[in-house]
């Protein structure tokens, strides 16, 4: 088992940067592939970027790429999605998820846990 909890959400303006932390605990960090996943109200939770188990490659949906950056620190377990230039349509429930696939994947199903989420609003 692994056990994602996210915080760092919270209202800001267009424009502006959040960054968000995912902490694991449970099984061994390293060895899963790590994704972030937003759901709008209304819509289908939707990926947004992935980091591999070794954080050297992460990889992003077209709508954040530029904007946001996904990173790994092995010495606290935890996953962080640094979003910068922040528009109203990135308002969503932020979600972390571990996948077995190593690379990580941008379908969701490929992640077997998941965090509880954390709410981004952007202002226009």
């Amino acid at each position: 088992q692994v056990q994602l909890v996210e915080s760092g959400g919270g209202l800001v303006q267009a424009g502006g940067s959040l960054r968000l932390s995912c902490a694991a605990s449970g099984r061994t960090f390293s060895n899963y592939g790590m994704g972030w996943f937003r759901q709008a109200p209304g819509a289908e939770r939707e990926f947004v970027g992935a980091i591999n188990w070794t954080g050297t490659r992460p990889y992003y949906a077209d709508p954040v790429k530029d904007r946001f950056t996904i990173s790994r620190d092995y010495a606290t377990n935890t996953v962080y999605l640094q979003m910068n230039s922040l528009k109203p349509e990135d308002t969503a429930v932020y979600y972390c998820a571990a996948s077995a696939i190593r690379t990580g994947s941008v379908n969701s199903r490929a992640y077997a846990y998941w965090g509880q989420g954390t709410q981004v609003t952007v202002s226009s």
